[in-house]
C-alpha cells in the first residue's frame, strides 16, 4: 500500500513548497509557547515598523513576510499561496516566481510607509520625528502616532496580492468559488472588486481596523507592474 501513497507535498512546486515550510516554522513559537511569548520575542524583533521607528531594523523588510498575527492570518495567507502560487510558479519559471513574490512584498511595506509617512506629517508637518522632545498633537493624533511608531506589521498579505492579481492578469476566465457566494465567479471579476474593497477600506481605516490594507495595495500594484513589464503571457495549457 505504502507504494501507491504519495507526499502531499510532492507535487508543490520548490519555491512555493520552501515558503509554505518557512512560514509554518515561523509560527511554531506561537503554537508551542503563547501569543504573548510570541509576540514579545519574535513579532517585535521582526515584524515591520514605520522607517523612522526606534524598532527599525533593516532586515524587518524581508522578515515580517514569514510571520502571522494568529490563525486566521496565517491559514488564509497560506491558503492563498497555496491555491494562487502554484500556478503562478508554474507560469513564471521558479527564478522568476521567487523574484516576483519578493519584490511584491517589498512593494506592499514601501507603500504602507509611503502612507504612514504622509500621516505622520498631516499630524506633525515632517515624516520623521524626534520622540524625546515635545510633539504639538491633541490626544488622538498622539494615539495615531504610537500606532504607527510602535505598531508592527506582520504577514505574507501583500506578496498575496501580487499573486492574486497576477492570476486574475493571466488567466481572467478561471472560476472561482467564494465565501458566501454559491456559484463560481471568473477571475477576472472577483480580483478587480476585491482591490477595490481593499483601496475603500483603505481610505476609511475605521477605528480598530488594524489591517494594513495599503499593504495589500502596494503588493497588488506591484504584481501588475511586474506582469506587464515582463510580459508575462498566459499558459496555453492551464485552464
Amino acid at each position: 500500500m505504502s507504494a501507491y501513497r504519495q507526499n502531499p507535498l510532492a507535487n508543490i512546486p520548490p519555491v512555493v513548497k520552501n515558503l509554505l515550510i518557512l512560514n509554518v516554522i515561523c509560527f511554531l513559537p506561537y503554537i508551542v509557547f503563547s501569543e504573548d511569548f510570541y509576540d514579545k520575542n519574535f513579532i517585535q524583533n521582526l515584524g515591520v515598523f514605520y522607517f523612522n521607528s526606534p524598532l527599525f531594523k533593516p532586515w524587518q523588510l524581508v522578515t515580517y513576510m514569514f510571520f502571522h498575527g494568529g490563525w486566521a492570518h496565517i491559514i488564509f495567507n497560506m491558503f492563498a499561496l497555496y491555491s494562487f502560487g502554484m500556478v503562478i510558479e508554474y507560469a513564471l519559471g521558479s527564478k522568476k516566481f521567487f523574484q516576483f513574490y519578493f519584490i511584491c512584498g517589498l512593494g506592499a511595506i514601501a507603500l504602507q510607509m509611503i502612507v504612514q509617512a504622509y500621516e505622520v506629517y498631516a499630524l506633525t508637518g515632517h515624516i520623521m520625528l524626534d520622540l524625546h522632545k515635545d510633539i504639538p498633537v491633541d490626544a488622538a493624533g498622539m494615539k495615531k502616532l504610537q500606532e504607527i511608531y510602535f505598531g508592527p506589521m506582520v504577514g505574507a498579505s501583500g506578496a498575496i496580492f501580487g499573486l492574486l492579481v497576477a492570476f486574475g492578469m493571466l488567466f481572467p476566465n478561471a472560476e472561482l468559488m467564494i465565501l458566501f457566494i454559491p456559484v463560481p465567479v471568473k477571475a477576472k471579476y472577483i480580483i478587480p472588486v476585491y482591490i477595490v474593497i481593499e483601496i475603500g477600506l483603505g481610505i476609511s481605516q475605521f477605528t480598530g481596523d488594524s489591517v494594513a490594507h495599503f499593504a495589500h495595495l502596494g503588493g497588488a500594484i506591484i504584481g501588475f507592474i511586474l506582469i506587464k513589464l515582463w510580459r508575462v503571457q498566459r499558459p496555453n495549457n492551464f485552464f
